[in-house]
């Protein structure tokens, strides 16, 4: 089982969402559909589970506007995809990392957000530590903090593989202007 955050799920759901920046280059993600895409494909041939935690959820609802509706359909008749909410396991965890940030002398945890995208950021890592997940996609500097903080493996757009290239390959063939004269 995986962790997707919000950043992750609107580009599978909305065609116009923008590409994603390399955090180390800031330079836009290359070709980042086609590593999401590729990424859906690989999960979904090793039948792995997709989690939703209700925060990123929220997110992708509010950035869908009227279509919020339609996308939460998508989402919840997916067999790929599960919801997890913030229940008192993932409130458990969440007092834990604030306890540790507050024993450290700095509730932030070093992250320069505001005090209300920290504690929203370290509830999306709650719910995956909640649910036992390992390692979470997300695009989000607070996420890919938090998330890397509590021991999780972070992947975002740009640590995504490319799709393999068909050896075969084909070649674009045209008629030359000579055949095309004579039709």
């Amino acid at each position: 089982m995986v962790v997707f955050d919000a950043t992750i799920i609107l580009p599978l759901i909305w065609s116009s969402a923008p590409p994603p920046r390399n955090p180390v280059t800031n330079l836009v993600v290359d070709r980042y559909r086609d590593r999401i895409d590729y990424l859906i494909k690989t999960l979904e041939q090793n039948r792995t589970k997709i989690l939703i935690p209700t925060p990123a959820l929220s997110e992708v609802l509010v950035r869908g506007g009227t279509a919020g509706p339609e996308y939460l359909s998508q989402i919840s008749y997916s067999s790929a995809f599960r919801i997890a909410p913030f229940d008192t396991k993932a409130a458990v965890e969440l007092a834990a990392m604030t306890a540790r940030a507050l024993a450290d002398g700095d509730k932030k945890g070093a992250s320069d957000q505001t005090w209300a995208k920290v504690k929203f950021d370290r509830q999306i890592i709650a719910i995956a530590k909640a649910e036992g997940t390992k390692v979470i996609y997300s695009d989000d500097r607070g996420v890919r903090h938090f998330g890397k903080m509590e021991g999780l493996t972070v992947i975002g757009t740009a640590d995504l593989p490319l799709p393999p290239v068909d050896p075969q390959g084909s070649l674009p063939i045209e008629t030359p202007p000579e055949v095309q004269d004579q039709d």
